[in-house]
């Protein structure tokens, strides 16, 4: 059966680490949802760069997804904090163990509500601030602590996408993408 994922966006999201992932997971057969936090499917993104949702948050069922993943950008993290629905989702998935990844500042969200301690994580430099001790890998560019998938930033972008990937498709899946896609 294939695996699904909803990528959660919002005005002022990081373009690369939305575009990235989605592409090497759609590659390997993963069916990504984009869903915008407001009800208008225009997202206007960093640097001036325009995305297209695919559908209003407010319309799905999130508890089918395999994973949900939260992109960065500081405004647009800014503005996924801000959703009680995206913090809520979030907070279940950590509890009950299903797959979480956030990358740049987006793991900000999940320390901003409580969902960072005890566990490993890596960010943006300097979003860690105000971590509990302990979490925070500087010397990661991607890191997996279990059902936690986190990454650096945009230059990350597609070694996180490939990450979540392997973990949703597996190995051969992961690589085969990776090969194709001419990534080493």
């Amino acid at each position: 059966m294939a695996k699904s994922a909803v990528m959660f966006l919002a005005n002022g999201c990081e373009p690369l680490e939305v575009v990235a992932p989605v592409d090497a997971l759609r590659r390997g057969g993963v069916d990504v949802v984009l869903a915008a936090v407001s009800d208008d499917l225009a997202v206007r993104a960093a640097h001036g760069v325009k995305l297209e949702a695919d559908v209003p948050l407010s319309a799905l069922d999130l508890t089918g997804f395999d994973a949900a993943i939260v992109p960065g950008g500081s405004v647009g993290v800014d503005n996924l904090g801000k959703s009680a629905r995206v913090v809520a989702e979030l907070r279940r998935r950590m509890e009950a163990g299903e797959y979480v990844a956030a990358i740049c500042a987006g793991p900000m969200v999940l320390a901003n509500a409580g969902l960072l301690n005890g566990r490993a994580a890596v960010c943006y430099p300097g979003c860690e601030e105000g971590w509990p001790a302990g979490v925070y890998q500087p010397h990661e560019s991607v890191f997996v602590d279990g059902n936690l998938i986190t990454a650096t930033g945009p230059g990350a972008a597609l070694p996180f996408g490939l990450q979540i990937l392997r973990t949703l498709a597996g190995d051969e899946v992961a690589d085969d993408v990776a090969s194709g896609m001419l990534v080493k």
